[in-house]
């Protein structure tokens, strides 16, 4: 019995011990996604990751738009310097040669820079910024100022494409280019998209930058074409017949004395009859003097479709007109007279006092 009441026995429980908890002031508690298991290994955070951006349009970002669109206008500018360096004619899907004579008219280049080099290169700096906005390792320390420089270019692009519009309209009018337009529509598409990634608030500390880089790239533009004049040298849509425009200022002795320096060493002008520079280089010599000057008319023919630039003008590679050569110097653009008179070193005072000599000899020859 005692061993059966013994094995029966319930043991007794010891007490637990007091446990004091703290105020609930005190307390602080993990967000419930702590608590939660992990599988696997915790995984790392590399602070200088890019975060994932979200899809802007087709499931692709902004980004990787930007870099598209960069990516194209890259292989359309590689292929117009080519041409432009190989002196080749281009390929003009629509509007028969017109986009060539664009293509190789005076305003292709900016202070003597071929226009599809800068294209080039701007397009492949937006195209490298994007890469690098979209997560890809490029140009390493960038990362807090790509953004932007990537404004600031594409804001040149744009204001440079409405410019170049604004020439094709007004300057090239009739004249169409396919290349020129579809560049027009990358730049300003890569622009808008641009745009896209940023807040209002961030566009409102980025509006004097862009007010800024459009006010440059407008005069550059400006200065650089100051002296340019259109160039129709073969197929333009509209026909312009040769004219005669009558010089209406009156020589001065010293323009005729200058004129007769000019023709004696062997200067020319070279211009175009629809040309108002030249026909304004004309007015500062007078009627009288102008006679006298050696002008070459690169359009006797008239200019636009089926008209040809004249054989000599194209041997002597004129790109705009006026062009004056001097003694093997080529100055282009409407010159200042006293920089003619350099360029030709030309010296009034002697020319003058021979011619008064002379004609002093002939009245004391007549008494």
């Amino acid at each position: 019995m005692a061993s059966i009441s013994s094995a029966c026995a319930i043991p007794r429980l010891q007490p637990l011990p007091a446990v004091r908890f703290p105020a609930a002031s005190s307390l602080r508690l993990k967000p419930a996604a702590s608590l939660l298991c992990r599988c696997g290994p915790t995984p790392k955070v590399d602070s200088d990751s890019v975060p994932q951006e979200k899809a802007f349009l087709l499931g692709i970002s902004t980004s990787s738009w930007c870099a598209g669109l960069g990516g194209l206008g890259f292989l359309e500018t590689a292929y117009l310097t080519y041409l432009k360096l190989s002196n080749s004619e281009a390929f003009c899907p629509t509007g028969g040669a017109s986009c060539s004579d664009v293509l190789n008219s005076e305003y292709s280049y900016i202070y003597g820079v071929p226009l599809p080099l800068i294209g080039l290169v701007s397009y492949g700096l937006v195209t490298v910024l994007a890469l690098k906005q979209s997560g890809k390792d490029f140009l390493s320390g960038l990362r807090e100022t790509d953004r932007v420089l990537l404004m600031g270019l594409t804001t040149s692009m744009a204001t440079s494409s409405a410019y170049f519009l604004y020439l094709l309209s007004t300057k090239l009018e009739g004249a169409s280019c396919s290349y020129c337009l579809f560049s027009a529509f990358l730049s300003f598409s890569i622009f808008f998209i641009n745009l896209k990634e940023y807040a209002l608030k961030e566009l409102q500390t980025m509006v004097g930058l862009q007010l800024a880089v459009s006010a440059l790239v407008f005069a550059a533009l400006s200065n650089s074409y100051m002296t340019a004049s259109p160039n129709f040298s073969a197929s333009s849509d509209i026909t312009l017949e040769p004219v005669e425009r009558e010089i209406t200022e009156k020589s001065t002795p010293w323009t005729i004395a200058l004129a007769k320096h000019l023709h004696a060493i062997g200067a020319k002008m070279y211009g175009a009859f629809w040309c108002s520079h030249c026909m304004e280089q004309k007015q500062m010599f007078g009627r009288e003097a102008a006679q006298i000057l050696d002008y070459v008319e690169c359009f006797p023919d008239g200019g636009g479709k089926g008209r040809k630039m004249a054989l000599e003008c194209t041997l002597a590679k004129v790109e705009g007109f006026p062009t004056w050569i001097i003694k093997d110097k080529v100055l282009s653009g409407e010159q200042d007279l006293q920089a003619l008179a350099d360029a030709s070193e030309f010296v009034f005072e002697d020319g003058f006092a021979s011619t008064k000599a002379k004609l002093m000899c002939e009245w004391h020859g007549r008494r």
